[in-house]
């Protein structure tokens, strides 16, 4: 196995992520950009600039057409994928930890951080209505007050999220209503990572206690 090298980052790379189509490859690092690559032969095709602060997450639609990343600059940004364009800022109070698309693109969530007397939220936006996205005011914003988000992915036909807490708990939060579907302690320490499966029917929990949990969605 040959490794390609990757070098566009100046600091440390905080995600990677891959297009539907397996061809291109985000990177977000704490340097303020996210980069794009082909991931055949590692060449870099552009770059995503405007965060001012470390990109924590990066996430790319299923037909790769937008872009959409979280920063500790208190921001949430969504991108055109080709052109590098900002098409969207959403201002938060405190850092953006975790992002994503639903599987349609329409629908997009992300949370904040629990620092500086903010509470963590998870907050869901419709992309299908400029008026949320003008104003910056979120069709759902769930405060999460126990403990703070720090993974979260998509279910099946994006009905819901499926998020990982710093106490160890998986949440289930209804896209719609923005409810707690499911609350279930399956560790004894912070959940650093979750990742589904292809037919996002489950997901596997990286957490702190030194374990993997393989669970269903």
């Amino acid at each position: 196995m040959k490794p390609i090298l990757l070098q566009g980052h100046e600091r440390s790379i905080t995600q990677i992520k891959y297009n539907r189509e397996g061809d291109l490859l985000f990177s977000a690092a704490k340097d303020t950009v996210v980069n794009v690559w082909y991931s055949v032969n590692g060449e870099r095709l552009g770059t995503y600039n405007g965060h001012t602060g470390a990109v924590w997450c990066v996430d790319v639609d299923w037909d790769t057409k937008n872009v959409l990343t979280g920063s500790a600059d208190n921001s949430c940004r969504l991108w055109d994928c080709e052109t590098g364009k900002q098409l969207a800022l959403l201002e938060t109070s405190s850092a953006v930890r975790t992002c994503g698309f639903d599987f349609s693109g329409n629908i997009i969530m992300f949370s904040t951080d629990k620092q500086m007397g903010y509470q963590c939220f998870m907050n869901f936006f419709d992309l299908r209505d400029p008026q949320q996205i003008e104003d910056n005011q979120p069709y759902s914003s769930v405060p999460c007050n126990e403990s703070k988000i720090t993974s979260a992915v998509w279910g099946p036909l994006g009905e819901f999220v499926i998020a990982g807490h710093e106490n160890g708990e998986i949440n289930q939060f209804s896209a719609k209503s923005g409810e707690i579907l499911k609350k279930v302690k399956e560790h004894s320490k912070q959940i650093n990572d979750i990742q589904p499966s292809v037919d996002l029917t489950m997901v596997i929990t990286a957490s702190k206690d030194n374990s993997a949990k393989v669970c269903t969605s």
